[in-house]
């Protein structure tokens, strides 16, 4: 994991605050395209708090499109990048038509 500044996420009273600097390029965006993107519903978030062995952290899990984008908030506040591993690759779609299978005995 990456470890990132601890100012660019702020977490007080359960309210996120993370800086638009930060996120815009992890998904791909500039600044106004994140915030543009964010007004109209198409960059989402999930707020993941641990428990048990976890408890006291937060993990943030950001995405506009195809990307994702996740980080740690630690006990201490350290902040730390969550990998996340690529989507597994699509099998080939089958280009038969419809009229194709039709055919087929």
């Amino acid at each position: 994991m990456t470890r990132l500044p601890a100012t660019s996420v702020i977490i007080v009273k359960g309210q996120i605050t993370i800086e638009a600097d930060l996120l815009a390029p992890k998904l791909g965006l500039s600044v106004d395209g994140l915030k543009d993107n964010m007004v109209n519903g198409l960059v989402t978030s999930i707020a993941e708090t641990g428990v048990g062995e976890d408890a006291g952290r937060t993990r943030l899990t950001f995405r506009y499109r195809a990307r994702t984008w996740r980080v740690v908030v630690d006990i201490d506040g350290t902040l730390k990048e969550d990998p996340v591993s690529p989507p597994e690759p699509r099998a080939a779609k089958d280009r038969s038509s419809l009229l194709d299978l039709m055919a087929d005995p």
